[in-house]
């Protein structure tokens, strides 16, 4: 009896503290405002412009959920951190969610008590080196020195990988994105290992990014998207299904070009998105229309693809294994049902 009464109690705390702490959408609604962690300036995913402005891809994500919440993509606080700072930034409250490439690993659920909420960019780690030095293979780097940043997978992937080929490395160890450009254009390092897709940002900001080049080479799994603290599920399922909602608009051709075709539409599917069939946005805590509000504020997940990195962009990155799964590539969300 005495044990069943123990976890009758502690079940009791486990559920007072869910309740206590599932808090933040009340908090964020509140405050008038959505506070979001993001790079310190990765062109293409989070930099601000001559006039402040944030813009990129993973911008585009807070913008979306602040579009659900207030129907305002504009009420939005970025931080901008480090990739030491950001996940405590988000253990300490500091940010509400954090939209900064960042990848989904065991122990950044497991031991920083964080859940990453749904896969906005599937990446991997490569490397970058001067055209001159003719390689073509990352397996042609041996006795390299390698600028990497700390507090990021890069690290360990490039120690494991010049280990399990029978290669030697020195490795540059860097806070910031930044001092890994500058030590690398100031020869510190003749090569330059990060996330492909950071490799084709950071290229642009070199004096002559036609100089360098991106080795076909991919050498690991980086599973990039949007972080939040761990014990708040309603607010984990909005920043999650405000993903999904980009992929499935994108899906089912509901665009910002397409959006009064789609609200109208008598698709079941479509229906249920645009919100004209079922209260699954009100589920989430926010209007029946949240979709509407994000395809509105940001367009679809291929748009805003496109527009911040892909074709359409300065960084011109393939979408490759992002294409959709209908398309031939591995983007996938549940659907809205």
């Amino acid at each position: 009896m005495k044990t069943i009464l123990a976890l009758m109690a502690g079940a009791a705390l486990a559920l007072g503290a869910t309740a206590a702490t599932a808090q933040t959408l009340k908090t964020v609604k509140d405050r008038g405002e959505l506070v979001c962690g993001v790079s310190k300036g990765l062109p293409g995913f989070s930099a601000q412009d001559a006039s402040g402005k944030w813009t990129g891809f993973d911008v585009d994500v807070c913008k979306a959920l602040a579009a659900a919440i207030f129907d305002d993509a504009n009420k939005v606080k970025y931080v901008p951190l480090t990739a030491d700072e950001r996940f405590p930034a988000l253990t300490k409250g500091d940010i509400d969610v954090l939209s900064r490439n960042s990848t989904w690993t065991l122990e950044r659920e497991a031991k920083l008590g964080l859940l990453f909420t749904a896969i906005n960019y599937y990446d991997g780690q490569g490397f970058l080196v001067r055209d001159a030095r003719k390689v073509t293979s990352a397996l042609e780097l041996d006795k390299s020195k390698v600028c990497v940043q700390a507090g990021t997978t890069a690290e360990s992937n490039t120690k494991d990988y010049f280990a399990a080929n029978g290669m030697t490395l020195e490795l540059v160890t860097l806070p910031t994105s930044g001092e890994l450009v500058k030590a690398y254009d100031e020869g510190k390092c003749d090569t330059l290992t990060t996330d492909v897709s950071q490799l084709y940002a950071l290229r642009l900001t070199m004096a002559k990014p036609g100089d360098h080049i991106v080795l076909p080479d991919v050498i690991s799994k980086e599973p990039l998207g949007p972080v939040v603290r761990q014990g708040d599920d309603q607010w984990f399922n909005l920043v999650k299904w405000t993903v999904y909602a980009m992929i499935n608009a994108e899906e089912l051709g509901v665009a910002t070009n397409t959006l009064d075709a789609a609200i109208k539409s008598q698709k079941p599917e479509v229906k249920r998105l645009v919100g004209n069939e079922g209260n699954y946005g009100e589920e989430l805590g926010v209007t029946k229309d949240f979709v509407v509000r994000i395809v509105k504020a940001v367009g679809n997940y291929g748009e805003s693809f496109e527009r911040n990195v892909g074709a359409a962009s300065k960084l011109g990155i393939p979408r490759g294994i992002n294409q959709l799964w209908s398309m031939g590539g591995i983007q996938y969300a549940p659907p809205v049902r």
